[in-house]
């Protein structure tokens, strides 16, 4: 998907920016950013467009970012991030940790922490959830995320058994946390949907279906789903058993789900909608004119994900020579328009390296230059048995309904043709279909992107490694493996970073992946919406947000 800072929680806790008070505990504090009191009373409700439904609104499923949009809204964590990209105290009041021993954390859980029909939150409930991702019989995606816990990837293997999985709620209140080694960026983790609670009666009740229903998608957050129209919108409204709601000041949500770019922006422009994050690349550059527009920083990567199962994408030197012969500033000015960067590697920008003041993209440098090398890519699709094109299939390349997507297909597709003489088929997909279909492999092409779960290159090496629930790639490479392996049990900052960029280089010689370009966000917001929350890694809150000069705008 789909974070940041401890003092010298270890030397490489500098990309997770918490403050020191945070062992010491994170009291609820009074949001300054609120309504002027002198001011006529406006009614707090607003409108934002969710773009396509989500596969699954599961928070220990989830691996989207409109999922996790779902998610940060009904639920909530031990953590959670601030609009600084920090960590900051949620269900967890205080969290002990002990530099000597790093591989130990102790939350303790608020007493007024509640579910939203008043039942208590407890430690119970985060073992539960944490043990249910982990579950072989659950199939979560994302259960590598808890793999950090002591004997969570062998349970999660069948090598272990629930008991052995190194999380244990003590009391209530207490959750204690045992890691398999110290891990920098693991209270970032606690921020994520994955790690959220859920109801263990409720879930166990209907497995299958309780988060279908806005009656049992209960939750622990800020907000409560009252209305779920299928493909069309979602309806919430402010949590009163929240444990943080006299600082919410939102009464009432509703997330359109409309996947067109140019629709997107009729409904903002008319007043249907108060906050877009997909609009038609060719508005861009009027909409920053107008000041209708923002451009955020993201740390995700567009790319092309071709399935290294089928021949001929099973031989490395094709899947380079298609992504030598991609002109990725091209793509940017003609199509993006919004003053990205070519990904010229597989992490992104604002992400930092263990030097000091450096981005790992930064010191890792790059693999190849934002244009096209026509000249390499030939020779290269010649070496594989496929001179000027000759004999290549006619592949088909698989992209989920958008603009912007088809945009960008038709543009691959050209510079393929015009610059190896290859043909490829495009088809448009339903998102329903698309997630999956990458999941199970039933693709040759596809469109794909990803977003850092958290402040860290591993969040972007971890999915690649062989068998992992989001290597839609199917892409394997041992000594690859071998590299992420050892750098998440290597303690030296500098030694470990290391191998991560020498892993970050096995997989651009392989060319597992096509990285295109460096996410940003285009966000368009009602000038009378404030407070709302935008996280680099994608996250997006609105339990700080407010309406105010919506009145008088009118």
């Amino acid at each position: 998907m789909t974070k940041r800072h401890l003092s010298k929680l270890l030397a490489m806790l500098t990309t997770i920016a918490i403050t020191a008070s945070l062992f010491a505990g994170c009291g609820g504090k009074k949001d300054p950013a609120s309504p002027s009191a002198d001011k006529p009373k406006e009614e707090q409700s607003l409108v934002y467009n969710l773009g396509q439904e989500p596969d699954t609104i599961d928070p220990g499923l989830s691996t989207t970012i409109t999922a996790a949009t779902v998610a940060n809204q009904n639920f909530e964590g031990l953590m959670k991030f601030n609009a600084e990209n920090k960590l900051e105290c949620a269900v967890a009041e205080k969290v002990d940790f002990d530099q000597a021993n790093p591989t130990k954390y102790v939350f303790h859980l608020r007493k007024d922490a509640k579910w939203s029909d008043g039942k208590a939150v407890t430690a119970k409930d985060f073992e539960y959830s944490w043990k249910r991702v982990l579950n072989p019989a659950t199939a979560s995606d994302y259960a590598n995320q808890l793999y950090y816990l002591k004997n969570g990837a062998k349970y999660n293997s069948k090598e272990a058994k629930a008991e052995d999985v190194g999380v244990k709620a003590t009391d209530d209140y207490t959750l204690q946390v045992e890691l398999e080694n110290p891990t920098p960026y693991f209270l970032q983790l606690c921020g994520l949907p994955t790690l959220m609670p859920v109801r263990q009666d409720i879930v166990e009740k209907d497995p299958d279906k309780w988060t279908l229903n806005p009656q049992t998608y209960l939750g622990n957050g800020p907000f409560k789903m009252t209305v779920w129209e299928h493909d069309s919108k979602m309806e919430f409204v402010k949590n009163d058993n929240y444990w943080n709601k006299a600082n919410v000041k939102i009464e009432k949500m509703k997330f359109t789900m409309i996947a067109i770019n140019s629709s997107a922006l009729s409904a903002f422009e008319t007043g249907e909608a108060d906050y877009i994050d997909i609009v038609p690349n060719n508005e861009i550059p009027k909409l920053v004119q107008d000041k209708k527009m923002v451009t955020t920083p993201n740390i995700g990567t567009y790319y092309i994900c071709a399935n290294d199962m089928k021949a001929p994408l099973d031989n490395p030197k094709v899947r380079k020579a298609l992504a030598l012969a991609i002109d990725r500033s091209a793509l940017i000015e003609a199509v993006w328009k919004d003053g990205r960067k070519a990904a010229t590697g597989w992490v992104p920008y604002g992400i930092n390296d263990a030097k000091e003041g450096k981005a790992f993209r930064e010191v890792g440098g790059d693999f190849y230059t934002d244009k096209a090398d026509v000249e390499q890519a030939k020779k290269l699709l010649a070496e594989a048995g496929y001179p000027d094109g000759k004999g290549f299939p006619v592949f088909e390349y698989a992209y989920n309904k958008s603009e912007t997507h088809a945009k960008i297909a038709q543009a691959v597709q050209d510079m393929w043709k015009k610059n190896l003489n290859i043909n490829i088929k495009l088809n448009e997909v339903d998102w329903k279909v698309f997630v999956p279909q990458r999941k199970e492999g039933n693709f040759e092409l596809s469109r794909n992107g990803w977003v850092g779960d958290y402040f860290d290159p591993m969040t972007f090496m971890d999915i690649l490694v062989t068998k992992d629930g989001n290597n839609d790639a199917h892409y394997s490479n041992p000594k690859y493996d071998e590299l992420v392996l050892n750098a998440k049990k290597e303690k030296d900052p500098e030694k470990r970073m290391q191998m991560i960029h020498d892993a970050e280089k096995i997989l651009m010689d392989d060319m597992a992946i096509i990285p295109l370009a460096f996410y940003v966000d285009d966000v368009c917001i009602k000038p009378y919406l404030k407070g709302t929350v935008r996280v680099s890694n994608g996250m997006i809150y609105f339990d700080k947000a407010y309406i105010e000069g919506k009145t008088a705008a009118k």
